[in-house]
């Protein structure tokens, strides 16, 4: 048998498709990673052995950068945040959820807005405005402003070679819309389906990595509200680029941003040069990660 080197691109009901060398392999897992407590996911990079194309064994998975559990991807280096700017109306709260565990995982984060056309400008956040928060904070904003903007897409199709890209965003917000633009061989099945199903019922669909652009993109949107499981209060700040930055200023090291004094983050927030929005959900967050009972974990 030759031991090979592959990706595991698509995982189904305990096969796992491994691409190596331009080919795809049926494997089955080795016994003993229940054992060890390893659940291979698509994006893993493995070791594998195999005669031919069907039958093959997955015996090593190498050590991932960082993983996902809503759609279930590891090795992910770009999230693409889909957030409607109305029908369902923008949140700074969900953007800066989905951008602070982007940021906990260590993937980089694209802010995609879409349904512009529809503003009438009565709306409480405008694009501008949304545009200037998290650009100064160095995220890209791209800004649809019709269903299928090609501009848009254009721009962020720019971001996908060489990188393993996931989109997740707001619910009703058009990822799945988005992603059958990008590529119109998914035919995902688009929001009214989780509609009539009512909201909790997903259809459990597999994931798959999709060669697209000369990257992957793994064709399932992910998560659609988020709440900090696993994060501890002190990892919180390291979450908010703009406040690592300002940190370095502050009179504690382990500054907190709320009650110390000669805090700098709290300073330019009253100056203006970090937006009152996320240092409000910054604090918010910082509750609700206190607020969380102790998970014990099963011995």
């Amino acid at each position: 048998m030759a031991f090979l080197k592959g990706q595991i691109r698509k995982a189904i009901s305990g096969f796992y498709y491994i691409y190596a060398d331009g080919a795809t392999f049926q494997t089955r897992a080795r016994g003993n990673f229940r054992n060890r407590k390893i659940t291979p996911l698509v994006g893993d990079e493995v070791m594998f052995e195999s005669d031919n194309p069907t039958d093959g064994y997955l015996l090593e998975v190498f050590p991932r950068h960082n993983e996902l559990v809503r759609p279930p991807v590891a090795n992910v280096d770009i999230g693409v945040i889909v957030m409607s700017m109305v029908e369902p109306n923008f949140s700074y709260n969900l953007l800066d959820r989905f951008l602070v565990t982007l940021e906990d995982k260590g993937i980089a984060p694209i802010i995609y807005l879409t349904k512009i056309d529809l503003l009438n400008g009565t709306e409480s956040v405008g694009v501008t405005e949304v545009k200037k928060v998290y650009e100064e904070i160095g995220y890209p904003v791209i800004a649809a402003t019709k269903a299928n903007d090609e501009a848009a897409i254009h721009k962020l199709e720019q971001y996908f070679p060489e990188r393993l890209t996931v989109f997740m965003g707001q619910s009703g917000a058009g990822k799945s819309t988005l992603l059958n633009k990008i590529s119109p061989d998914l035919q995902l099945a688009t929001n009214e389906i989780s509609e009539s199903l009512g909201r909790g019922k997903h259809t459990t669909r597999h994931v798959e990595l999709l060669p697209l652009y000369d990257g992957l993109v793994a064709d399932t949107p992910g998560f659609s509200s988020i709440d900090f499981l696993e994060m501890e209060t002190t990892e919180l700040p390291k979450q908010f680029p703009e406040f690592v930055e300002a940190s370095s200023s502050c009179k504690f090291r382990e500054c907190m941003h709320r009650k110390e004094p000669a805090c700098e983050v709290k300073k330019r927030v009253e100056a203006g040069t970090i937006a009152q929005t996320r240092y409000d959900n910054y604090l918010q967050f910082l509750l609700e990660i206190e607020d969380r009972r102790p998970v014990y974990k099963k011995k």
